[in-house]
């Protein structure tokens, strides 16, 4: 008990115009008061009548402040509170002095010391009012909750990474399930019809059918088993090989020169030749590979046609840029389905068109933990970008 008044006589020294340092304060009020202090939990005491507050040492010292250096006044802790958690701070505050809320409760975040924000748990109760129901005291604590909310926006991600991940095994199921049953389909009806064919020719134009049926097959399983072995690649090691990526455009442009010449596509390699990055080096040719021939494929025949490559760098990202001039794609119309299986978009109806590009890259992309998007107009062209974290050197 002794250590008790001790640290109230410091107090009351230190705050004596303060509601919360009053000498009417009955025992157990300043045990609780004691509790505080001495744990990790926060106190304010405001006093609607001199609008002073009491801030203890701890609710100071959870933002990077000593004792000395914040004022009693509401206003130290209000011009702290994050832009974008004022409206409800105040809103939730000011409902509890109301009498709309029975108690104060509001999380919002708050301006350190050293410049960075800390989320807090704000909560309070009028415990003093007048006559006329008019708040006269308030007494509340604040707790440090970061942890908690880097938890739940840790568990938030991986939540909608999940939900995509099942949506899109969802979807890639329905694709199987269709594109098989409907070959398994042809591949009946062609064989009844062949049970009933009256004459050999009629038979041998089944066997054509049938023949057709059965490479439509086999493209539709190598699709589906390349997609399958990029999703299940577990080589890590394989992702750490330091590639060159303007050598490695090089490469791929060298070797579409053939397809370039014939569309008349220039090919501008603008990445700059000290670009590198650590990565899978057969996924990442593949991706550039891809995205150039597509711009070549989808060339405007009206015009002279190129295609540019370049980077740009951030802190933590590289970021490609593969851009072309070519015939575009109407993004309103085909935004949600860029990246699906079998979709085009082009309206050529070309038949080394199958729609599996683009997943496929975009699969790549994602297995590498990198991004991809797609800006495109009709008639002027698309953009490409592959974004892709920088690794550290070991």
């Amino acid at each position: 008990m002794k250590q008790l008044v001790n640290k109230l006589t410091s107090l009351k020294s230190k705050n004596t115009n303060i509601a919360t340092l009053d000498t009417n304060k009955n025992l157990d009020e300043l045990k609780w008061q004691f509790a505080l202090e001495n744990s990790n939990v926060g106190l304010w005491d405001w006093n609607a009548k001199t609008n002073d507050v009491f801030y203890s040492e701890k609710t100071k010292e959870l933002i990077g402040y000593k004792d000395s250096e914040i004022k009693n006044s509401k206003v130290e802790w209000d011009k702290r509170v994050h832009p974008e958690d004022r409206k409800a701070y105040f809103k939730d505050y000011n409902a509890h002095l109301n009498g709309e809320l029975d108690h104060y409760y509001n999380e919002h975040r708050v301006l350190c010391k050293n410049g960075s924000y800390k989320w807090i748990l704000d909560r309070g109760k009028v415990v003093t009012r007048d006559k006329n129901n008019k708040p006269l005291r308030i007494i509340g604590t604040v707790v440090d909750i970061s942890s908690r909310k880097k938890n739940e926006e840790l568990l938030k991600t991986n939540l909608e990474l999940i939900t995509n991940q099942n949506k899109r095994l969802h979807n890639f199921t329905h694709i199987v399930s269709h594109n098989l049953k409907t070959h398994i389909g042809n591949f009946k009806n062609i064989l009844e019809f062949y049970d009933e064919a009256s004459t050999e020719q009629e038979k041998e134009e089944l066997i054509i059918h049938l023949k057709t049926i059965s490479g439509a097959l086999t493209n539709t399983i190598v699709d589906l088993n390349d997609i399958i072995s990029i999703k299940s690649k577990s080589n890590i090691e394989q992702i750490n090989e330091n590639i060159h990526i303007h050598s490695c455009a090089e490469k791929i442009i060298k070797s579409l020169e053939l397809e370039s010449l014939q569309k008349d596509v220039s090919i501008h390699n603008a990445i700059r030749e000290t670009d590198c990055i650590k990565t899978n080096a057969s996924y990442f040719e593949s991706i550039l590979h891809n995205l150039i021939s597509n711009g070549i494929k989808y060339s405007h025949p009206e015009r002279k046609s190129k295609i540019i490559l370049q980077t740009i760098h951030t802190n933590s990202e590289i970021k490609l840029l593969i851009s072309d001039n070519g015939i575009g794609i109407d993004m309103e119309k085909h935004k949600n389905q860029l990246f699906e299986m079998y979709q085009t978009f082009h309206g050529t109806n070309r038949e080394d068109s199958r729609g599996i590009g683009l997943y496929i890259t975009k699969t790549q992309v994602e297995a590498l933990d990198g991004t991809i998007e797609l800006d495109s107009k009709p008639n002027e062209g698309s953009t490409f970008t592959i974004t892709l974290k920088k690794q550290k050197a070991s």
